[in-house]
């Protein structure tokens, strides 16, 4: 027996019955985004519900989780620490100065007095470019320098200070770094403009920065920095150990489990005699390792 299709009534039926559920689910979606969270976890809840609709999609939603939870980050978390800062010394030598900012490559340099066992202020690398011989002029006079008329003044701000206040700082100040001080008033680490703003966008790779060929560069004679990239089986045949890479493809996600949990800079594990210390990360993985031998 050959089934009767529905009547038209019955599709009317069907149809409106569609329409109304599109319509309950748009009422449904406008009432959340147009609601006024109650707090942060809630306002996530909602973002999220609107990428999983296709409201708005992974990459955005990534960068507006990573601004939410920005303003709860402190600058300890941040910074680069004190054992890692590239340091002037005031009493360096032209010569020693314009090696240190060609072999580093970096643009700013704390100046360290070393009599009084602190930082006076900041050395710009294109200060130094005028005294350079040859560059602008064919011969220069050293005794002309003086390396204490060209540094600038640091900010010093503190550890617990928040990143996103800090950045609306490095904005109107015009600056683009600040020491990090203890609760003792000590120096413990440095910030940069570019340290916040990878905790929005990720990691900001420039042409100084390692590469794949230089995942494990030494630093000391027992100390070594280590992409967190760095594969397992890489990592063995360097330091003569035997860690597995079952479960593992990369040094951070080994040492990630070890924690037990995801290390904050400057935290600290060892593991089969060798110390790993978290020397930069952010709120998805371990960026670099300084590792003790």
């Amino acid at each position: 027996m050959r089934e009767e299709p529905p009547s038209t009534e019955a599709q009317s039926e069907i149809k409106l019955g569609l329409i109304q559920k599109i319509k309950n689910y748009f009422r449904e979606l406008y009432i959340k985004l147009s609601y006024k969270p109650l707090d942060q976890e809630e306002l996530t809840s909602v973002l999220r519900d609107a990428e999983e609709n296709n409201v708005i999609d992974k990459g955005i939603l990534g960068m507006i989780e990573e601004t939410i939870e920005f303003s709860s980050i402190p600058v300890r978390d941040v910074m680069v620490p004190r054992s890692q800062m590239i340091l002037i010394n005031n009493n360096d030598s032209l010569d020693i100065l314009l090696k240190k900012v060609v072999e580093s490559s970096h643009s700013r340099f704390p100046v360290l007095d070393e009599s009084k066992d602190s930082i006076t202020g900041i050395l710009l690398a294109k200060d130094l470019l005028k005294f350079a011989p040859g560059l602008i002029k064919d011969e220069f006079d050293s005794q002309e320098f003086e390396l204490d008329k060209i540094i600038r003044p640091v900010k010093h701000i503190p550890e617990s200070k928040k990143i996103n206040i800090l950045l609306e700082e490095f904005k109107s100040n015009r600056s683009h770094m600040a020491l990090v001080v203890d609760e003792f008033g000590e120096v413990s680490g440095l910030v940069t403009i570019e340290d916040v703003l990878e905790e929005i966008v990720g990691e900001i790779e420039d042409e100084t920065d390692q590469t794949d060929d230089q995942k494990i560069t030494q630093i000391s004679n027992r100390e070594y920095s280590v992409s967190g990239l760095t594969e397992i089986e890489e990592f063995n045949l360097k330091f003569n150990t035997s860690f597995e890479d079952n479960d593992f493809d990369t040094i951070a996600g080994y040492v990630m489990n070890k924690f037990g949990k995801f290390p904050v800079v400057n935290e600290s594990i060892k593991i089969e005699k060798i110390k790993f210390t978290v020397s930069s990360a952010n709120k998805k993985q371990i960026n670099k390792l300084r590792v003790k031998v």
